[in-house]
């Protein structure tokens, strides 16, 4: 509605009105900018009601297949709904991920740093580690040398994933780049590609390399816990959603709660946890391990709630040099590890290091 004129008498309280209109558009200005400064504290809206949790059928995921199985993160979650989804490898979480179909996921460095560096730092936090080691590159037993690799086929479980990016950086290492023809399968499409002939080598997590070398007759020509120091790599963390993270702060609180108690589990009972692991595999897969293969396996690796933070700036490096990435994607920030260290505290357990990867 226009106004023609004002009278008089009507100037003092247009004047205090259009006062007090500039202080509430400067007090919406600050609310916003406090929120900005501190999304965590405005946004938490409770309990979620669902948590949607990815992880693989993988022996590398022990943790989450014992948290799973022995309803760890049921009964820490309470009321909130666990819905678990498998996936064969890191890339295909990461798009359920930043889709927002998936609110976290147990998953491999590389894809990991990726769903990060795609969403510029904003839409994922690693929350956790899982997993150590568990990862190596078998062969045929012709192949004594990196250099028997040239002219070979060599398999990994997915492009961009963990073991891609591994053999990749490797090969260049080695001056092996363009000599060796990479191909990706799925897990068990390798298995029974080497079994026909087909390939000739694969970098794959456990329990696959165990399965290619006690099912097929293949061997280890490097562990990969060979190139790191103290062997210590992070093959499996655990990323969240941001905003979840934000929205839901106790529910996560709680998924790792179930997570620090699974990997006591793990680490305490190894036999016990054995069985499980093979009874969600045989369910995710309809095959369970022969106890040779599962054996094997669970030596290679070492379950541990520490995402080995530290090595995060390497892992970005080979990307470039795997050539997944022109430049190394940036890791500052990534980290979120005070509420795992608020559930290691109260469990009465050292806490884990983010080596500045908590800050930007």
């Amino acid at each position: 509605m226009s106004i023609p004129s004002i009278r008089p008498a009507r100037r003092r309280l247009f004047a205090a009105s259009a006062a007090a209109l500039a202080l509430l558009v400067a007090a919406a200005g600050c609310s916003r900018a406090d929120r900005d400064a501190a999304p965590a504290a405005s946004s938490d809206k409770g309990p979620a009601t669902e948590l949607r949790l990815g992880y693989f059928p993988n022996v590398t995921h022990a943790a989450a297949l014992v948290g799973v199985g022995k309803g760890l993160f049921t009964k820490e979650l309470g009321s909130t709904k666990l819905v678990p989804t498998k996936f064969n490898a890191g890339p295909e979480a990461v798009g359920a991920l930043l889709g927002g179909s998936l609110d976290a996921s147990f998953i491999g460095s590389g894809p990991a740093i990726n769903a990060y560096a795609k969403s510029n730092g904003e839409a994922v936090r690693l929350i956790a580690g899982t997993t150590s080691g568990g990862a190596q590159l078998v062969v045929r037993s012709t192949i004594t040398k990196p250099e028997d690799l040239v002219g070979k086929t060599v398999v990994t479980p997915q492009l961009g994933n963990t073991q891609d990016v591994s053999l990749k950086k490797w090969l260049a290492e080695k001056n092996l780049t363009g000599k060796v023809k990479v191909t990706n399968l799925e897990n068990a499409q390798t298995l029974d590609a080497f079994k026909k002939g087909d390939i000739d080598a694969a970098w794959l997590p456990e329990p696959w390399s165990s399965r290619l070398v006690l099912d097929a007759g293949a061997k280890v020509l490097l562990d990969e816990a060979s190139l790191w120091p103290d062997g210590k790599f992070p093959t499996t963390v655990l990323i969240v959603r941001t905003q979840f993270l934000q929205e839901h702060p106790e529910t996560v609180k709680a998924l790792l709660t179930g997570l620090v108690a699974s990997i006591d589990f793990a680490n305490t009972d190894k036999a016990a946890a054995k069985t499980v692991v093979n009874d969600q595999l045989k369910e995710a897969t309809g095959k369970a391990l022969k106890p040779a293969v599962i054996d094997r396996a669970f030596e290679h690796i070492e379950i541990t709630a520490d995402p080995i933070a530290s090595t995060f700036p390497q892992l970005a490096k080979d990307q470039v040099t795997a050539g997944i990435a022109k430049t190394a994607p940036a890791v500052a920030g990534f980290a979120d590890l005070g509420p795992l260290n608020d559930v290691l505290s109260k469990a009465g357990k050292p806490a884990v290091d983010a080596a500045g990867l908590d800050s930007k």
